[in-house]
């Protein structure tokens, strides 16, 4: 707790722009394909794959229009594959130890080399990444990577780290469970046990065995196991009260550490850093401060699911954006399925009030089930109410994911992925969504046309309204709890204000439109800054101006479609 607190007066708070940071998540390995058949378990060959050259000046040109500051490219680095890269130099992968014939973007393989999937060329693959850095900056977007700190590929091996570095695991003393100096965990004198998963195949061996990467302190992982992967050392004895050894600092730091700085000088702009919680916040500390020491302007996001750690990651490790996702994500989803009530919405951000700023909201990402899928709403428009809330409720940045902007539903039978409302991650494969935006919006229909104009919009007003950019919130809930002619489990109302431009800001989750009205406390008025008159408002979604009156002694009237929102703007 001592140590904590020490570093915690080491480490202010990121200053944050003005600018919200708006991300566009797009996997690159299925983005650029445009072949229209799949095959179940298809191959690279028979699939087809995505490369990072389909970004082009137009494609990106079009991302940025939209409104987005920074795209992230999810998989770039380079990762264990059933297919065959020996030809290249690149070690072949035992299949037993990949999920999906292209493998997880998530068992990393060699973390100072990138994807030959993503490559036109395989030997040119660095400097086909180093032109995608300079085709996003040229386009006016930051860009965003992933940087996977918990967990390797089962045969990691890097063949193209910088001179002068070891490998990991190179000089780990095996005979040892646990030592501070070592990459990985290990279970001493007895090997790894697939019998699980491969059945009898067994032509995967690995002795001692070493811990899986969901922290898995056994030789015989089970299918639903992160078996592919092997768990990193940064210093804690899990099997010992997780004691911690972070004098002198472990050897892990010193090489992660290092492979963030090696990005950072290709030119990238931020890390998405996967499960970050799984690994001491003490290392982000440590490492995150030596990389702004040299890029001040690197962002660091984290992937993280415990609320109770919050505030250790953002004051103590440094981290400039969490995840909202055990939070706002959760309450939204729940109130689009209509299994939780719009009231929730304030809970939820109560609860994160102190570090709004800092927590990245969204609907869907790579890990989440498809708006459109069958598991989620079945249709993306009655997602649209938690679009605006989720980009409207506060300064945070907001992300989207490629092909939820036109009502991507996820339910190809990939592969290993299964049909399970999610675009896969491990299989090679067409997304029709994807396809349609690599040949341009004028291929999409008509439904597909109006949401992706509805996205295009809200992502626009995120930065081009100053109420919404940075104005301070006023949540309307609590005086509307039983107003007539507001449903509080179906409708959402609050006022966004930096006293020069006024926002009020309404969402109707019901499946039938609504003529609502809103109480407006004096305690708004005097909090924002504002007074009570009577204007002409712009409504940002549609563009149309209607006339409004906010005062405290009548309530404000105003009609919404069905599954949609107002922006009014004064």
């Amino acid at each position: 707790m001592k140590l904590l607190c020490a570093l915690a007066l080491a480490v202010p708070l990121s200053v944050m722009s003005q600018e919200r940071i708006t991300i566009y998540q797009v996997l690159p390995r299925l983005y650029g394909n445009t072949v229209t058949l799949n095959k179940n378990n298809g191959t690279l060959a028979e699939n087809g794959c995505g490369k990072m050259n389909d970004f082009d000046a137009r494609r990106l040109k079009r991302i940025k229009d939209m409104g987005f500051t920074h795209i992230w490219y999810t998989g770039l680095i380079e990762h264990a594959t059933k297919t065959d890269y020996s030809a290249f130099g690149i070690a072949r992968d035992n299949t037993e130890v990949v999920k999906g014939n292209a493998g997880s973007p998530y068992a990393i393989k060699d973390y100072y080399d990138i994807d030959p999937d993503l490559a036109v060329n395989i030997s040119n693959r660095m400097n086909e990444f180093k032109q995608l850095v300079e085709r996003t900056h040229k386009a006016g977007l930051r860009m965003i990577m992933d940087f996977v700190p918990n967990h390797v590929a089962r045969q990691y091996h890097s063949d193209c780290q910088p001179t002068g570095i070891k490998d990991l695991g190179e000089t780990d003393n095996t005979s040892l469970a646990f030592s501070a100096q070592n990459n990985f965990y290990y279970i001493p004198n007895e090997p790894l046990h697939l019998d699980r998963i491969s059945g009898n195949n067994n032509s995967y061996t690995e002795i001692p065995a070493r811990v899986s990467g969901n922290d898995v302190f056994s030789a015989w992982p089970g299918v639903n196991d992160w078996y592919e992967t092997i768990k990193l050392n940064y210093g804690v004895d899990y099997q010992n009260g997780r004691s911690t050894h972070f004098s002198p600092i472990p050897d892990t730091w010193k090489k992660m550490t290092d492979i963030l700085l090696f990005w950072a000088a290709k030119g990238i702009d931020g890390f998405r850093c996967d499960m970050a919680e799984m690994v001491p916040v003490e290392f982000w500390h440590h490492a995150i401060a030596r990389v702004k020491q040299e890029y001040p302007k690197v962002t660091f996001i984290a992937e993280i699911y415990n609320p109770e750690e919050y505030r250790n990651y953002i004051h103590v490790g440094g981290f400039d954006y969490l995840y909202d996702k055990v939070g706002l994500y959760d309450t939204l989803r729940s109130v689009v399925r209509e299994e939780n009530s719009a009231t929730a919405i304030t809970h939820c951000w109560q609860a994160t009030d102190d570090i709004q700023d800092h927590m990245l909201h969204f609907l869907e990402n790579h890990d989440e089930q498809r708006i459109a899928s069958p598991f989620f709403a079945g249709n993306a428009e009655k997602a649209l109410p938690a679009l605006v809330v989720s980009a409207t409720l506060d300064k945070a940045p907001v992300m989207i994911y490629a092909g939820q902007e036109i009502g991507e539903n996820g339910m190809g039978n990939e592969g290993f992925s299964g049909e399970d409302g999610r675009t896969t991650i491990f299989d090679y494969w067409g997304v029709p969504s994807y396809q349609k935006l690599t040949r341009g919006i004028k291929y999409l229909d008509k439904n597909e046309a109006k949401l992706y104009a509805f996205y295009r919009s809200i992502v626009k007003i995120i930065n081009s309204s100053e109420a919404i950019r940075e104005g301070k919130k006023f949540d309307l809930m609590y005086v509307n709890d039983s107003s007539e002619n507001f449903d509080p489990h179906r409708t959402f109302a609050m006022l966004r204000s930096t006293g020069k431009e006024t926002a009020l800001i309404v969402a109707n989750f019901a499946d039938t439109e609504k003529k609502i009205c809103i109480n407006i406390p004096s305690a708004a008025f005097e909090y924002l800054g504002i007074k009570p008159q009577t204007k002409k408002a712009k409504e940002l979604i549609s563009g149309k101006t209607q006339t409004l009156t906010l005062n405290t002694t009548a309530p404000t009237r105003v009609r919404i479609s069905a599954h949609s929102a107002v922006i009014l703007t004064f």
